[in-house]
This record gives C-alpha cells, sequence and structure tokens, in this order.
C-alpha cells in the first residue's frame, strides 16, 4: 500500500544513480519486499537547465512535461526530480501532473530550519542558473535563514567542478572538483556561513559532510529521506 515512486533522472545520470542508493539506505525495510517500488526514467536527453536559463538554450520543458506525464501513466504516485535547477519549473511540472512532485528546495531549507537551530547564515553552492532564479535564496529567507551565495570566482570554480572536462559530470577522477569545492567552502565559511547547501546533486559525489568544520547539507540525501517519508507516510498507506 506504499506509494509508487516516479524518479524523472539523467541530470545527470550518476547523481540519479547516486539518489536510488540513498533511497534504498534510508528505507526502514529488512527484506526486498519492505523497500519502495521505484520506476526510473534516466533521461539523459533533457536539455542542460542552466544553459536554457542564463544563455537561451534548448527549452527543457517539453521533455520534462513529458517525463512526468509517462511516469504518471505507468503509475506512478509520487515523483521525485534529483536535480536542483529543473526546480525553476516546479511549477509547470506540477500543472501537468496530477500527483505530488517533492520540492528538493523547500525540503532542504526545513531541514536547515528544524534541524540545525542555532544556525543563521547559509552558503549556497550551486550551479549558475540555480543560483541566477535564486531557488535557494528565496526558500531560505522563506524560513527566516540568511543565504550566502558565492562570489563571481566561486561561482565559476563551482561550474568548472561540475560541468568542466575534468568535472563531475564528465566522470572524471574527483581530486581536481574537490579541491575546487573544498576552496569555494572553505572561503564561505570564513565569510560567515555556519551550514551549506550542496545545492547541485553532483556535488555529494565528492563531498561529504565531514569535509568541513559546518554542516555540509546534501540536497539529494535530504530528497531521498522525503522520498521515503512522503511513501510511506499514513496517507499513503491509507
Amino acid at each position: 500500500m506504499r506509494r509508487i515512486v516516479g524518479i524523472l533522472g539523467g541530470m545527470g545520470p550518476a547523481a540519479t544513480v547516486d539518489l536510488f542508493d540513498r533511497i534504498v539506505r534510508a528505507t526502514p525495510a529488512q527484506t526486498d519486499q519492505e523497500h519502495l517500488h521505484i520506476l526510473i526514467d534516466n533521461n539523459t536527453g533533457i536539455p542542460d537547465r542552466t544553459e536554457a536559463i542564463l544563455h537561451h538554450g534548448p527549452d527543457p520543458l517539453p521533455s520534462l512535461q513529458a517525463g512526468i506525464q509517462g511516469l504518471e501513466d505507468q503509475g506512478v504516485e509520487l515523483i521525485a526530480i534529483p536535480c536542483n535547477t529543473v526546480h525553476h519549473y516546479l511549477p509547470a511540472l506540477q500543472q501537468a501532473c496530477s500527483c505530488p512532485i517533492l520540492n528538493m528546495i523547500t525540503e532542504t531549507a526545513q531541514v536547515i530550519r528544524h534541524q540545525y537551530t542555532n544556525i543563521k547564515k547559509v552558503g549556497i553552492m550551486a550551479t549558475r542558473g540555480t543560483l541566477a532564479v535564486r531557488l535557494y535564496q528565496d526558500a531560505l529567507e522563506a524560513t527566516n535563514l540568511q543565504p550566502l551565495i558565492p562570489s563571481a570566482e566561486e561561482i565559476e570554480y563551482l561550474m568548472v567542478a561540475i560541468y568542466g572536462p575534468d568535472g563531475i559530470k564528465a566522470g572524471a577522477p574527483d581530486h581536481l572538483p574537490r579541491s575546487l569545492l573544498l576552496q569555494v567552502g572553505t572561503a564561505m565559511m570564513q565569510r560567515g556561513a555556519e551550514a551549506i547547501i550542496l545545492g547541485c546533486t553532483e556535488l555529494p559525489l565528492v563531498l561529504t559532510d565531514h569535509d568541513l568544520p559546518i554542516p555540509l547539507v546534501a540536497s539529494n540525501q535530504v530528497l531521498a529521506e522525503a522520498i521515503v517519508r512522503e511513501a510511506m507516510s499514513e496517507s499513503a498507506l491509507s
């Protein structure tokens, strides 16, 4: 009687695999049959979201809507998308879908608000597109938290770490991305960040919560826990 979960993935594939792994690990199950029924559409052909937002690149919305509708046609009852920048399109996607789509952005802000009650200033490590449309800035401010965004140079480091020829999306060894991300995180911490959101689902592939002396909140871990919570909630079982 648990909700069937649909994941619209491929943005990127490694982040999609990582989310599925985190869901399995977060599920209180002792047998195969106690785990969630999950359908994954690993659609790597969806146009890049940051390119669309900032440089009028190909519009990803039609592909996103088709993916959402395809999952719904297969009977899913709850949808998650392991790409932060996609959440810019979430209102339009929810309009095209009758089942709920989890909002990784607001879930992450709420986790910080409730689990780290003494924290006020939160750094955001994310793509240039996510930062440009203020996804995390607005979500944090709505929970009375102060967002701290990267400098222009730090954003460039983030983009190289994610998109560069030796970056995470390229499947390169993680020493260069990790070095760049730690530089950005350290600089933000020195400017007063008391926690940092890993607001691109590629980032937790090379960073963990123990890499800096402040909390590093992985958005895909928050999403995994939200999926388990909602798929196994009392309303799902009724």
